[in-house]
């Protein structure tokens, strides 16, 4: 099983980015996606989730409006579009995969990727 995260950089504020996390050695389409991220000194937190079922998404309520997840199942990837970014989205990115229908806390993930920096200057 491997995740692989990319997409990440620096960018100001209110710049834009997109990560990618493409996924192998897992059945992509029975598993819900998550991404999470851990700033500096801070416990990793959860961003977003996106369901195997009817793509249905899940955001944190600091994102919500400004980051939208989607997935291509015939990639075997999850997508996170960042907009409006802030510094204090500033942190390491992390990917995951359950195959729980949804899951917003990092218990039910059972694979994770390396995770991808965004740094987000003022």
């Amino acid at each position: 099983v491997q995740l692989v995260e990319s997409g990440g950089g620096a960018v100001e504020a209110g710049g834009s980015l997109r990560l990618s996390c493409v996924v192998s050695g897992r059945t992509f389409n029975k598993n819900a996606m998550g991404w999470f991220r851990q700033a500096p000194g801070m416990e990793r937190e959860f961003v977003g989730c996106i369901s195997w079922i009817n793509n249905r998404t899940f955001y944190a309520d600091s994102v919500r409006g400004r980051f939208t997840l989607s997935r291509d199942n015939a990639k075997n990837t999850v997508y996170l579009d960042m907009n409006n970014l802030k510094p204090e989205d500033t942190a390491v990115y992390y990917c995951a995969a359950t195959t729980r229908i949804a899951a917003t806390t990092e218990g039910p993930y059972d694979s994770w990727g390396q995770g991808t920096q965004v740094t987000v200057s003022s």
